[in-house]
């Protein structure tokens, strides 16, 4: 099996409970991983070049999945819009890209680490997910966890990642400080912004985004 592996720091989490799934289930041996962005991902997963991945949310419609993604039930410090006079699309992004012309906003897009660490930096900014949320009073649910096959396999994935919260290693929180310039303490600040849960509510939010999504295309 091959999963698409986003090295972003909002998975973080996610990538810590796996490495500790495969090493005491039987697919340890079968688990491979492609790392791309999740522009890249998505193009993959699509030609059915991977079986697995947490997909952007515009391009997981037509996908089965299980209740995991990346959401912001308000602000989300990661995915950003940047004044300026034109609109730029980020062209590791899908989902985002979208959200900003959904909301009407021009200026640049920016997502994942580079724009989490702009945000830290005091950079000006709007962030698309708390503009959502204060226009929709919503969760956006910014990508899903999607597959082709092994339903079974990721059903058991998300019921295990779900059920406990992940405690991220000393050892690998200074590796990731250390790529992407961030500090622990900053970094563990982030990911209390992020939840995995699809429920009801980013449901409803994603349902919404779908709708509008079609209505500005």
């Amino acid at each position: 099996m091959i999963f698409g592996k986003i090295e972003y720091l909002n998975l973080l989490p996610f990538h810590v409970f796996m490495k500790r799934f495969t090493r005491s289930s039987q697919e340890r041996m079968s688990m491979q991983y492609y790392k791309n962005v999740p522009s890249a991902i998505n193009t993959r997963f699509i030609a059915r070049k991977v079986d697995a991945a947490f997909i952007s949310s515009i391009a997981a419609k037509k996908y089965a999945n299980v209740g995991l993604g990346i959401i912001a039930k308000k602000e989300v410090l990661s995915v950003l819009l940047v004044p300026q006079e034109e609109y730029e699309k980020d062209s590791a992004s899908a989902s985002s890209n979208a959200l900003a012309k959904v909301l009407g906003l021009e200026g640049k897009v920016m997502i994942g680490d580079r724009a989490l660490s702009y945000f830290f930096d005091g950079g000006e900014h709007i962030d698309l997910a708390q503009e959502w949320n204060t226009r929709y009073g919503l969760p956006f649910v910014f990508a899903l966890l999607c597959f082709h096959k092994e339903e079974k396999l990721y059903k058991k994935i998300e019921q295990k990642f779900l059920k406990a919260p992940v405690k991220i290693p000393q050892y690998l929180l200074q590796k990731a400080s250390k790529e992407t310039g961030i500090s622990p303490k900053n970094i563990l600040y982030y990911l209390d912004y992020i939840s995995y849960n699809f429920d009801a509510s980013a449901k409803r939010g994603l349902k919404l985004f779908y709708r509008l999504s079609s209505v500005s295309s």
